[in-house]
């Protein structure tokens, strides 16, 4: 099996044990952490946003997991081999079971996958099963079809996956939330299953209450490579991440992974609190739909989106709001990345330049003359969302010369359930937190024609063949320069535009122990005790 790369992204904390930074064993305390309320009812193959995803990940185990630092390990798979890259076995692991006492079987990971690519389910991330054979390039079944052909159960141990293309990459993202198992009675009633998900991973879930928190318990049965090892994680859903900050110096809150802006400056130097702080690989961006007034696909909305680029001051933002805790983005994906170089065509895009900036403005209003106003739209329960949408416009107030302003909604899921709708009307705030650590799932599960994430309705056939090539070539440097020039058209078309990757700025409270945050900038709430 082709391993993931691995990344340099751990954070540990730099405490003494009595200080609750070094090892701690286990212990029967349960650990709460900040979370958001999760958008929709907890499927694997319809949660791709942070507050579910935190739930799936624990409560599920996929055929591979991944370490701290990025690299991967089978988990429920005992093997995932290849002789062509192409046609894949899977052997599962023996005496896997659900939190119901049923057993984890090869059906459990293909009814779940035909499930996700069944196109009438309309599934968030069915994307991610298109390079798999009898589905279409949204990663749907065709022709109202109910099952993939590529995939094919030999036992109850063993399924094979055939793929359109050869991928030597393609185990690397199994341990994504897509790929994870169903039990068979899930299938009775899918929408009662996310309400009260069974899972088979570290954690089962027990409880969960709206806008409140989700109670999740150690599982008695799970034997994998995450084993729990408090006695249980409470995830808190907040409103105000000053108010998440204040409990965790009072000691309500264990762990949070995003410090607000309010405390950036101070929070290093804080006795009251352990803090960490490491480079780290989410971005966050600004996504223009194309159905927007003056920003549809040709010459006049290419124009605008390159002038609203130019216009942002990327450092003053991270240095003053975010106190250098957020790095200028030079690319669409992560410097930490396998494969990242900032030598790409059109990159200077991102370079600020206001004069420039009000000149391609002008260009574009030569062509039709703008009406009305730009409005970004951000989710309030985010740390630092306020703060530095209200200072983008104003950059683009006084940069463009136009009136732009800030569109604030009180939660995430509020902001996502519009964008996923359609009905948002406005550019809104965008952010990815790799699903596994390539370049790769920065492009495609994004920008791909039909992309779950592609929340901009965005399509270019050219892109699109790129990230097919990019996904059957054999060496990683035909691999990356691919990739490169997949980002060379986003950087002409800008159906986002990159702002700044975020750093691990976190903080637990005194007496947690063994906190350490994973490539993903999350915390690895299995290994925490206190």
């Amino acid at each position: 099996m082709i391993a993931a790369a691995s990344l340099t992204l751990a954070a540990c904390g730099g405490g003494s044990d009595s200080e609750g930074g070094g090892s701690g064993g286990t212990s029967d305390a349960v650990i709460t952490s900040f979370s958001t309320q999760p958008q929709n009812p907890l499927i694997p193959t319809n949660t791709n946003e942070v507050g579910g995803g935190n739930i799936v990940d624990l409560i599920f185990a996929g055929l591979i997991s991944y370490k701290t630092d990025g690299s991967s390990e089978n988990e429920v798979a005992d093997s995932i081999t290849s002789d062509d890259n192409k046609l894949w076995t899977v052997k599962i692991k023996s005496g896997w079971t659900f939190s119901d006492g049923t057993d984890v079987t090869a059906n459990s990971f293909v009814d779940a996958w035909n499930y996700g690519a069944d196109a009438a389910n309309e599934q968030l991330s069915a994307y991610f099963f298109y390079p798999i054979a009898g589905t279409d390039d949204e990663g749907t079944i065709p022709d109202g079809g109910k099952t993939i052909s590529g995939l094919k159960v030999v036992d109850d141990s063993t399924f094979t996956i055939e793929l359109k293309q050869s991928e030597s990459d393609f185990p690397s993202r199994l341990g994504y939330s897509a790929f994870f198992p169903l039990p068979a009675s899930a299938f009775d009633d899918m929408d009662a299953f996310g309400k009260k998900p069974i899972g088979n991973g570290p954690y089962d879930f027990a409880s969960m209450t709206d806008n409140v928190e989700a109670v999740l318990t150690p599982s008695k049965t799970y034997e994998g490579v995450r084993p729990a090892k408090n006695g249980g994680v409470t995830l808190k859903f907040y409103e105000n991440p000053d108010t998440a900050f204040s409990d965790v110096q009072a000691g309500n809150l264990d762990v949070l992974d995003q410090v607000p802006p309010s405390a950036l400056t101070t929070y290093k130097d804080d006795s009251s609190i352990q803090a960490f702080s490491e480079p780290g690989s989410p971005n966050s961006t600004i996504t223009i739909p194309e159905s927007l007034p003056g920003f549809e696909k040709g010459e006049e909305g290419n124009l605008r989106r390159q002038a609203i680029s130019k216009a942002i001051n990327r450092e003053e933002i991270t240095d003053k709001i975010f106190d250098g805790s957020r790095i200028p983005s030079t690319d669409f994906s992560s410097p930490l990345m396998p494969g990242f170089t900032e030598d790409i065509e059109g990159q200077d895009v991102l370079d600020f330049d206001a004069a420039g900036a009000k000149d391609l403005w002008a260009q574009a209003d030569a062509i039709k003359p703008f009406e009305g106003k730009f409005v970004v739209a951000y989710n309030a329960d985010g740390p630092g969302n306020k703060e530095w949408v209200e200072a983008l416009t104003n950059q683009l107030k006084n940069n463009l010369g136009i009136n732009a302003e800030p569109k604030a909604f009180p939660t995430f899921a509020e902001l996502r359930t519009e964008v996923t709708d359609r009905t948002i009307g406005t550019a809104f705030r965008t952010g990815w937190q790799p699903d596994y650590p390539s370049i790769y799932n920065y492009i495609a599960p994004i920008f791909g024609t039909g992309a779950g994430s592609n929340d901009g309705d965005y399509s270019n056939k050219d892109l699109d063949a790129l990230l097919q090539q990019a996904s059957g070539a054999q060496d990683d440097t035909e691999r990356y320069k691919l990739y490169a020039d997949a980002q060379a058209i986003l950087f002409k078309d800008l159906p986002a535009i990159p702002l700044w990757n975020t750093s691990i700025s976190a903080a637990a409270a005194d007496g947690v122990k063994n906190v350490k945050f994973n490539w993903q900038n999350k915390p690895e709430l299995q290994d925490i005790t206190k």
